[in-house]
C-alpha cells in the first residue's frame, strides 16, 4: 500500500515553522466570532480575553484531533480547525434571547452531541459531490474569502479611522509583492515559506511606517488556564438547540466542502468513512468548546489556500499548528504578540492564499464533464453562493432559518450545486445516451485517478504534462483498433 500524501514527515524545524504559518493564516478569524460574541453580550476587556484564549485553546486541540486522529474521529488530513463564524448571527439571537451566554453555550453543547450521532448519515451523501459540484464549492470558498482579504487589506476592523487608506492599502501591496518575490526566488526553502516570511518582512515594514503597535503585549496574564464554565453552567432550551442544529447542518456542508477541497489539493482519497470521522471530530470539538467558554468548531477554508500555495501536505505540519494554538491559549502574552501583527500584512498575502483556493476549484471544474447541463449547474451555482457577498441584506425579509442556512455563500452554493446535480445528472429523464465510442481495457493500465486528455494532451491530477511515447513499429500490430 502506498503511503498517502498527509502523512509526509518533515523535519522538527520545518514542522513547526509551516506549522506557525498556518496559524498566522487563520489567526484573525478564528479571534473574530469570540470578540463578537463578547461584544454582543456587553463584556469587558478581560472577559472577552477569555473567551479569546478558550477559542484558541479549543481549537487548538480540535485541530490535532482532527489532523491526527482517533477510532471514529478525525479526517487525518490537513485541517486546521477553529471556532466557525457561521453561528454568530444564530447565538447572537439566542444571547437576546433572555437566556445570555449560559443558553448559547447550552445549546452548542446540546446540538453538538446530536451531531455526533447523525454525523455519518450526512457524510453517505458523498455520491452526491462529483467533480461539477466539488469544483463549484471549492471554487466559491476561495471567492468567499476575498472580502475578508480586501477588508484586512485596508485595515480592519481596528483600523478606525485610518481605514481604507493609502498607507494601509500600499501595506498590503509591499507584503504581496514579497510574497511573490520570495515564490519566483528560486530557491525551495524560501518558495515555501514565503507566506510567513513576507508576514514578518510585511510587519517590518510596518515597523518602518510606523503603523505597529506592540504596547499591549504585556498588558494583562502572562500565562492562563481556561477554567471549565467560566460565565455560568450551560442552560438548556428547546427553541435554541434547535436553532444550533440549522447551524450544525451548515457546519457539515462547510466542513465536508474543505475535507474535498484539501483532498483536491493533497491527492488524498476521501471516502464517506472518512468524511464522517472528520464530521465525529468537529462536533466532538463544538461539544466540549461550551465547556471551555467557546462555540462550535470547523474547519477553516483559508487554511486550504495555504497547503495549496506551499505544496506542503502534511497534516502533521497541521497538527504542529494546532499544539502552537493550544500554547497561545495558555500563553495570553504570545497571542497578544500575533494581535499585534497589522492587518493590512495579513491582506497582502491573503490575496495569494485565497485565490489559490478558487484556482484549484476551476482546475476541479476542468474535470467535470464539458456539456451545457454542466454549465448550467456552474453558473447558477456560483452566482447562488455569490448573492450573500454582493447583497448581505438579500435575506434580511425571509425567516430566521432561511438566513442562517443561505447567508453563507459556501452553504448556498453547495446546496444549489447538489440540487442542480441531482435534478440535471442523477435523475433519468427518458432514455439515457451512452458514446458510441469504445476502448480496450489494456489501454488504460497507465492511467491514474484524476488524469485527463485535454486539447489531445494527457495531464495527471497535479496539472502536470504526461508523456505519450508512441509505441515502436510491430508492437501494436497484434491488438485490434478501438471503435472511434
Amino acid at each position: 500500500m502506498s503511503a498517502r500524501p498527509e502523512d509526509e514527515r518533515l523535519s522538527p524545524g520545518r514542522t513547526v515553522a509551516y506549522g506557525f504559518q498556518h496559524v498566522l493564516t487563520m489567526y484573525g478569524g478564528i479571534i473574530a466570532p469570540p470578540l463578537v460574541m463578547g461584544g454582543a453580550a456587553g463584556m469587558d476587556t478581560a472577559q472577552m480575553g477569555v473567551l479569546v484564549a478558550c477559542c484558541l485553546f479549543i481549537g487548538g486541540l480540535a485541530t490535532i484531533l482532527q489532523t491526527l486522529g482517533v477510532p471514529f474521529f478525525g479526517a487525518q488530513l490537513p485541517l486546521v480547525q477553529g471556532t466557525s463564524f457561521s453561528g454568530v448571527a444564530t447565538m447572537i439571537a439566542i444571547l437576546n434571547g433572555g437566556g445570555g451566554m449560559p443558553a448559547v453555550f447550552g445549546a452548542v453543547l446540546a446540538a453538538g452531541a446530536i451531531g455526533i450521532v447523525i454525523a455519518p448519515f450526512f457524510a453517505k451523501l458523498l455520491r452526491f459531490f462529483p467533480p461539477v459540484v466539488t469544483g463549484v464549492v471549492i471554487t466559491i470558498i476561495g471567492v468567499s474569502l476575498f472580502p475578508v482579504t480586501a477588508d484586512w487589506a485596508m485595515g480592519g476592523s481596528a483600523a478606525g479611522e485610518s481605514y481604507g487608506s493609502m498607507k494601509n492599502i500600499t501595506l498590503a501591496v509591499i507584503t504581496l509583492v514579497i510574497l511573490l518575490a520570495l515564490s519566483k526566488s528560486g530557491v525551495a526553502a524560501l518558495s515555501r515559506l514565503s507566506i510567513l516570511l513576507s508576514i514578518v518582512l510585511g510587519t517590518i515594514v510596518a515597523v518602518f511606517m510606523g503603523m505597529t503597535d506592540f504596547s499591549q503585549v504585556l498588558t494583562g496574564d502572562i500565562f492562563a488556564v481556561p477554567t471549565p464554565f467560566a460565565f455560568g453552567a450551560p442552560v438548556f432550551e428547546i427553541s435554541a438547540i434547535i436553532s444550533m442544529m440549522i447551524v450544525i447542518l451548515v457546519t457539515y456542508t462547510e466542513t465536508t466542502a474543505d475535507m474535498l477541497a484539501v483532498a483536491e489539493v493533497t491527492g488524498s482519497k476521501v471516502d464517506a468513512r472518512r468524511i464522517a470521522n472528520g464530521l465525529r471530530a468537529d462536533m466532538l470539538s463544538s461539544t466540549v468548546a461550551p465547556v471551555f467558554n467557546t462555540f462550535t468548531q470547523s474547519a477553516f477554508a483559508q487554511n486550504v489556500g495555504l497547503v495549496a500555495i506551499t505544496g506542503v501536505k502534511s497534516r502533521f505540519v497541521v497538527a504542529a499548528g494546532g499544539g502552537i494554538l493550544v500554547v497561545l491559549g495558555l500563553l495570553p502574552v504570545l497571542g497578544r504578540v500575533i494581535a499585534s501583527i497589522p492587518q493590512p500584512v495579513l491582506g497582502g498575502a491573503g490575496v495569494v492564499l485565497f485565490g489559490s483556493v478558487a484556482a484549484a476549484g476551476i482546475r476541479t471544474l476542468a474535470k467535470a464533464k464539458d456539456d451545457n447541463m454542466n454549465m448550467l449547474i456552474i453558473a447558477t451555482s456560483l452566482a447562488f453562493g455569490c448573492i450573500p457577498m454582493v447583497k448581505p441584506d438579500f435575506y434580511a425579509a425571509f425567516p430566521t432559518w432561511v438566513g442562517t442556512i443561505f447567508q453563507s455563500s459556501i452553504s448556498s452554493a453547495t446546496i444549489m450545486a447538489v440540487l442542480l446535480n441531482i435534478i440535471f445528472n442523477e435523475l433519468s429523464w427518458g432514455k439515457k445516451e451512452t458514446s458510441q465510442r469504445s476502448i480496450y481495457k489494456y489501454q488504460l493500465a497507465g492511467l491514474e485517478d484524476g488524469d485527463r486528455l485535454v486539447d489531445g494532451k494527457l495531464y495527471d491530477q497535479q496539472g502536470l504534462e504526461v508523456q505519450i511515447i508512441a509505441e515502436q513499429p510491430g508492437q501494436a500490430g497484434d491488438r485490434p483498433m478501438p471503435q472511434g
